[in-house]
Order: structure tokens, then C-alpha cells, then sequence
């Protein structure tokens, strides 16, 4: 925002603004060491939307924050993508954090190995959110399982698989009885 638009008031208007639309408006003339943890993390999403980006990238915004704060982050974060028309991504180690989007890419050994979409059930949106997981092919035709998946079916190295009309079935490769004792 310093190069790109004039000085001193010039600026201030914008930044108030922006300040006022992560909900800190009545903090401007505080200094950072007088701001929560959870405002800090307000005023830099402010900060990032300065120069009206396309995409903002949220790294961790939420980690070690108490519920509490992590969901008014992320009501920023909603309110900035729905409001602004900005595409947020973010990255972080916290499975918890997928209840508070819509969609959740998850990566695995440096792939893409599923993703969630999330979508509201009932009239208006209101009610029931039902998520549903989805592995993704690679363009080898690979994909990966989810691990909860492999744990709880007991899958190793190989698995069987048959092909049916509409699906894939799996199966943990197990022997098969062949009917002789020998």
C-alpha cells in the first residue's frame, strides 16, 4: 500500500477501513504488543488485503489459538472470501481446521491424496452439514487411500480389487481358501 497509493490520509482511510472490516476498527491507534493474539492475526489478514489481492494465502493462521479465537479467524476468513471475492487457502497440520471450510485438499507424501467438499443441507443452507471424501487419480490413474481407510480395513503393501459395474471394490490381500488342506 506504501507505493502503491499517496501518503498520510491517503492511506489512513483505506486502512481504517480494512481495519473495520476484520472487526478492529475501534483498535487503529493501538500498537501490536496492545492486540490479542487472535487481533494480531486480524490485522494481518488487514494487512494482506491491502493491495486487493485475488488469493489469500493463510499459513497456520489459527495455530495455537484457543477455539474461541480460531473461529472468529476463520469467520474473518469466510466473511473476506464471500465478501471480497477472495480465493483463501489455508495450510495447516490441524484436521480440526477442515470443520471450518468448505472444501479441504489434503496432501500426503507430496501428492494429492483426497479431498472433502462440505456443503450446508436444508432450506436456505440452514441445517445439517454433510460432508463427503473423495480420493483423487492422479494422471497415472494412482490414488491414495485415506489412511483412516487403510487402518481400519488392515490394507499392506497390496490389495485385491474387482472391478464391478459401477465401482471398485476393495479388499485387504488376504489368502484365499483354496479347499486344500495340504
Amino acid at each position: 500500500m506504501s507505493f502503491g497509493r499517496g501518503q498520510g490520509d491517503d492511506r489512513r482511510a483505506p486502512a481504517r477501513q480494512l481495519l473495520e472490516r476484520v472487526g478492529l476498527g475501534d483498535r487503529l491507534t493501538n500498537r501490536p504488543h496492545q492486540l490479542s493474539g487472535g487481533e494480531q492475526q486480524r490485522v494481518a489478514i488487514a494487512v494482506a488485503l491491502a493491495n486487493g489481492p485475488d488469493v489469500l494465502f493463510a499459513d497456520e493462521r489459527t495455530d495455537e489459538r484457543d477455539t474461541t479465537t480460531s473461529a472468529e479467524i476463520f469467520d474473518v476468513l469466510r466473511d473476506v472470501n464471500r465478501g471480497e471475492d477472495v480465493t483463501v487457502v489455508v495450510v495447516t497440520h490441524d484436521r480440526l481446521v477442515s470443520e471450518h471450510v468448505a472444501r479441504t485438499v489434503s496432501i500426503r507424501d507430496g501428492r494429492t491424496s483426497s479431498e472433502v467438499l462440505r456443503r450446508a443441507t436444508g432450506v436456505g443452507g440452514e441445517g445439517q452439514v454433510v460432508a463427503e471424501e473423495y480420493a483423487v487419480l492422479d494422471r497415472a490413474g494412482r490414488l491414495q487411500l485415506p489412511s483412516e481407510y487403510v487402518d481400519a480395513l488392515g490394507l499392506g503393501d497390496r490389495v485385491r480389487l474387482q472391478l464391478e459395474a459401477d465401482h471398485i471394490a476393495v479388499w485387504p490381500d488376504t489368502p484365499h481358501d483354496t479347499g486344500d488342506d495340504r
